[in-house]
C-alpha cells in the first residue's frame, strides 16, 4: 500500500491519503475482523441449538403475525 501523508506546519503526520482500491481493501477487512469478533462474542455465551423443524416453525408463525 503506498500511503501519502499530510502533515501540519510543525511535521507531524495529521491525515493520510491511500488508493481507493487500498480503502475498499481496508473496509473489506474491517468488516471480516468486526465478523471475528462477533463470532468470538458469541461463542463465548450459552450454546442453544434448536431442531430445523422448530426453527422452520417459529419462522413460519412470525410470518403469519406480520
Amino acid at each position: 500500500m503506498r500511503t501519502q501523508f499530510v502533515t501540519d506546519s510543525k511535521g507531524n503526520k495529521i491525515g493520510v491519503f491511500f488508493s481507493m482500491r487500498d480503502y475498499e481493501q481496508l473496509m473489506k477487512e474491517l468488516e471480516l475482523l468486526e465478523d471475528i469478533k462477533l463470532y468470538d462474542e458469541a461463542k463465548k455465551g450459552k450454546q442453544e441449538f434448536n431442531s430445523a423443524r422448530d426453527v422452520f416453525k417459529e419462522i413460519e408463525e412470525n410470518r403469519a403475525d406480520v
